[in-house]
This record gives structure tokens, C-alpha cells and sequence, in this order.
């Protein structure tokens, strides 16, 4: 017999992110990418929802569909992500998201499954293993570390070879 657990075992980490479009609106270029994850099975979308935020901060969701008539992105068809729902997020996500991004934005709000990282978490479960903690770096903060860290490591060796 199988428990709710065992209904679980096969998914991999879920993740979510909220990408702006300041003052403007998405111009489908990174869409493609996304279709190629898909396929490749590395990820799996469980949401896709496009947001706007008014100049007077109302924040409504965009239907996709509207989206995909060319309203909304820039030469993208997005039709292939209609119907990309499945209902985890709510209306709480989309005001959350909404504050996060300027008057006159765009954003679009991803729930997505790491697939290709299924099969480690699932050993990791069965191994009694407990994910205590999890984070990601944003891209600037590396890159500035990485340029704190050559600069420091310029600074000492003038130190060193000096008189």
C-alpha cells in the first residue's frame, strides 16, 4: 500500500521566480530557453502567471491568452504556456509579486519543478536525510564577491612586493 509520501517521491525541489519588466512589457527572448528546459525534462512548470502594476500601484493578472494575441509580449507566441496552472498560486502570490515590482511594470511569476534533481532529492528522503537549509546567490552579489576578492588579492600582492 502506498502512503501520501510515497505519492511525492518522484518530484524534485520546486522553486519560483519573479522576473520585472520595468516599464515595459516582455519581449519573448527568453521564452525559447524556457521551452527547451521543458523538453529536456530538466524542468517542469506548475505556474506561469503574467502580472501588471498600474501607475496608481493596482496590480491585475494578465491572462496569458491576452499575452499571446501580441498584447502584451513582443513578437512571442505564447500560447504553448496556456493552461500552465496549477492552481498553487493564489491571488495572495500575485499582490506579493505585485509589490515587488515598479508602477508601469510587467512581471512574470514562474512555479516550476527541478526535475533534474528528482532522483538526488528522492536518495535523500529514503536516506531520512532533512533539508535544514536552502538559498541562492543572486548573480550581482557573486560577481561583486568575485571582484572584492581579485581586488584583495591585487592589494596583497602590491603589499608583498613593495619596499
Amino acid at each position: 500500500m502506498s502512503s501520501e509520501s510515497d505519492a511525492f517521491d518522484d518530484i524534485g525541489p520546486v522553486d519560483y521566480l519573479v522576473v520585472e519588466y520595468p516599464g515595459g512589457r516582455p519581449t519573448g527572448e527568453a521564452l525559447p530557453y524556457l521551452v527547451d528546459l521543458v523538453d529536456r525534462g530538466l524542468i517542469r512548470i506548475l505556474d506561469l502567471v503574467f502580472v501588471r502594476k498600474g501607475e496608481d500601484g493596482a496590480v491585475a493578472a494578465v491572462d496569458i491568452a491576452d499575452l499571446a494575441r501580441g498584447t502584451g509580449v513582443d513578437g512571442a507566441d505564447l500560447t504553448v504556456f496556456e493552461g500552465a496552472t496549477s492552481g498553487l498560486l493564489g491571488r495572495e502570490d500575485i499582490e506579493e509579486a505585485g509589490q515587488a515590482i515598479g508602477a508601469g511594470s510587467t512581471a512574470a511569476i514562474l512555479l516550476y519543478e527541478n526535475r533534474w534533481a528528482a532522483p538526488f532529492a528522492r536518495a535523500l528522503r529514503h536516506n531520512g536525510a532533512r533539508l535544514v537549509a536552502v538559498g541562492r546567490i543572486p548573480v550581482q552579489d557573486l560577481v561583486a564577491a568575485l571582484d572584492s576578492a581579485e581586488a584583495d588579492v591585487e592589494a596583497g600582492a602590491e603589499a608583498g612586493t613593495g619596499s
